[in-house]
């Protein structure tokens, strides 16, 4: 395409370098004056999909807009540059103009390098013991996802941060639900990725996190949880298979303390400690916020102390409790599910989500001492646990009745 007298900028196909995908790579070609040069753009397209008058991208290509807006931006760049040079040199040949452009390229930072940066800090402060190796998993698996769907999605292994468009989080979004993945846990992944870009804008490699805008909207999901009766029945359940017995009793104790599978792997016997009210605590940091998690020590809690104090792998590995891998404990609890005749879906998360409604909120224990125990830094968090259920209701109602109604439901007489 001539841009003046002068400048002529072409994108064409070099169709020998097509891939055993049959994608073909995009290079630029920058005519100055009878001077001729060449750079590979790093997009690629099938060649039914490329518009060779036009020199862009079809609507047949999955990655059309991105292509095309590379193809708008870089034109606009190349002859900024000629630009530049025709002002101060009597001849300009398209190596400079080339030369001129393809140092801005190299310093061009991409989404993996946004990713590797972000999560190699925070690998340092899980070496540190300053954060959870769980979170940093989890930004591992966010990381491989976003992987998957620059290859599925636009045939790339890498994105450059200055491509990347609003449409990218709505196309991500859409690409995880379709891969049967819940929409609260696509909304977490997309607003994780906010936070990725926003580590590379503080570090300056670009200006505006383009994304931003995607608005992250959950929908409140219904939280199992045990009632009172199936969780005594579950502790008194007579179980035989050790390693089950063992499970039912870390679940049991998570269900009177609220500490979640990560921190009740990592209990010591030195976490225990005896409180101003002369009875026995247990405190340890949430790896997830860093908040301490103080909690006294249930009747309940206590026995299955006691019970393991003398246990093989508690005395070797200096640990509270028998605990299983995270995957090992979430199959075996099932199991016992099943055994004590629970059907519901049990993991490492009900248990904590059982501490918090029925051992606590529906025992009058108020919200902001539930907050404490649990370790929240903000109450909003708390908040998702205070759904009004029926046994709250029944608690309270009884409660009123007895104030305002006496014997035989006769109304008691200021």
């Amino acid at each position: 395409m001539k841009v003046n007298e002068d400048l002529s900028i072409l994108f064409w196909l070099k169709r020998e370098k097509a891939t055993k995908e049959g994608l073909v790579p995009i290079y630029v070609r920058i005519t100055v004056k009878g001077t001729r040069d060449n750079f590979s753009s790093g997009k690629k397209i099938h060649p039914d999909a490329w518009d060779e008058k036009t020199a862009i991208a079809g609507m047949s290509c999955p990655e059309c807009k991105l292509i095309n807006s590379y193809i708008a931006k870089t034109r606009v760049e190349l002859e900024k540059h000629y630009n530049q040079l025709a002002a101060v040199h009597k001849r300009v040949a398209a190596s400079m103009v080339k030369e001129a452009y393809m140092p801005k390229q190299t310093l061009q930072k991409t989404l993996m390098q946004a990713f590797k940066l972000h999560n190699g800090e925070f690998a340092e402060r899980v070496n540190k013991n300053k954060a959870s190796n769980g979170t940093l998993i989890r930004y591992e698996r966010l990381k491989d996802k976003v992987q998957d769907f620059l290859r599925k999605k636009y045939k790339l292994a890498d994105i450059a941060l200055e491509d990347i468009e609003m449409a990218f989080a709505v196309n991500f979004f859409h690409f995880m639900t379709m891969e049967n993945i819940g929409d609260n846990t696509a909304m977490k992944y997309v607003k994780t990725l906010k936070q990725i870009i926003e580590r590379a804008i503080n570090e300056g490699w670009i200006k505006h996190n383009t994304i931003s805008g995607f608005k992250c909207t959950y929908k409140d999901p219904d939280r199992e949880t045990l009632e009172m009766h199936e969780l005594v029945g579950m502790y008194k359940k007579e179980i035989s298979v050790e390693r089950l017995a063992e499970v039912r009793d870390v679940y049991v104790f998570c269900c009177f303390t609220g500490y979640a599978y990560e921190t009740v792997y990592n209990l010591e016997p030195a976490n225990i400690f005896k409180g101003l009210d002369g009875k026995l605590w247990i405190t340890k940091d949430r790896q997830k916020t860093g908040v301490e998690e103080t909690v006294p020590l249930l009747p309940i809690a206590l026995a299955i102390i006691e019970k393991y104090k003398n246990h093989p792998y508690c005395l070797s590995e200096n640990k509270l409790l028998p605990v299983n891998s995270n995957v090992r404990y979430n199959a075996y609890i099932k199991e016992v599910a099943t055994i004590c005749g629970i059907k519901k879906e049990l993991t490492t998360h009900t248990a904590r989500h059982t501490f918090a409604t029925t051992v606590l909120l529906e025992n009058d224990v108020p919200i902001e001492t539930v907050a404490k125990l649990l370790g929240h830094r903000d109450m909003r968090s708390t908040q998702i646990y205070a759904k009004i259920t029926k046994r709250k209701i029944s608690n309270n109602m009884m409660a009123l009745e007895s104030k305002i109604f006496g014997e035989k439901g006769l109304l008691k007489m200021s």
